[in-house]
């Protein structure tokens, strides 16, 4: 299992790792009704490759294994979804592909009830990974079903970590039919973590091909 210990990323990124692992130490506190709330994350870098996503998973583990262990300990059941994590990517694919015209019903129909089903537990699963939040080639009905996600969690004050190559102070520029003021809700309650570096992604490759040599 993909963790922050064991993460491929956390050599690259030693100071954001560091404060990660102080973060998910708060994760005791969803069992807590009195505690402060477990506070969301932008992961943001303007390069791809940089390990936003690896992260975001490994965060997303940590969660799931501190819920079920925590569950156990207080005698409590766990949740049947306790986090889950959104490639938006994968989404709009789907949405797209139960919009286009002429599609055959036993293509469209499976895309919408994934679609939908994953809209509906990105929206209330208590933590969230929604990845790549920055998309800006895509329908208008498409950006008002993740605008719907993001302002529902936002709303409801759910721990939610984002990841995108675009800086929170420009998401706007993605929900430009909204108002302003889902950005400002949205650095209330986020931490940004800024990742550095270019895209490993290439050098992996290489480094590979030279290893099988």
């Amino acid at each position: 299992m993909l963790t922050l210990d064991n993460s491929p990323a956390r050599e690259g990124q030693p100071e954001i790792y560091e404060l990660l692992s102080e973060y998910a130490a708060t994760f005791a506190r969803q069992f807590d009704d009195d505690a402060a709330p477990i506070k969301s994350l932008y992961l943001y870098s303007h390069e791809p490759g940089t390990g936003k996503t690896t992260t975001a998973a490994a965060v997303l583990n940590e969660y799931i294994v501190r819920h079920y262990i925590g569950a156990i300990k207080r005698g409590r059941q766990p949740a049947e979804v306790p986090a889950y994590f959104l490639d938006v990517n994968a989404w709009q694919s789907d949405f797209n592909e139960f919009n286009r015209p002429r599609i055959p019903d036993e293509i469209a129909e499976p895309a919408a009830e994934r679609y939908y089903r994953a809209q509906k537990r990105a929206m209330t699963a208590p933590f969230v990974v929604l990845d790549d939040i920055g998309v800006r080639e895509c329908s208008e009905a498409f950006r008002a079903d993740l605008h719907r996600i993001i302002n529902a969690r936002v709303t409801a004050g759910l721990p939610t970590v984002y990841t995108s190559n675009i800086p929170l102070s420009e998401i706007n520029d993605v929900f430009r039919e909204v108002p302003a003021r889902l950005a400002d809700r949205m650095r209330d309650l986020c931490a940004v973590l800024t990742f550095k570096g270019g895209s490993k992604r290439g050098l992996q490759r290489r480094e590979g091909t030279e290893n099988e040599r």
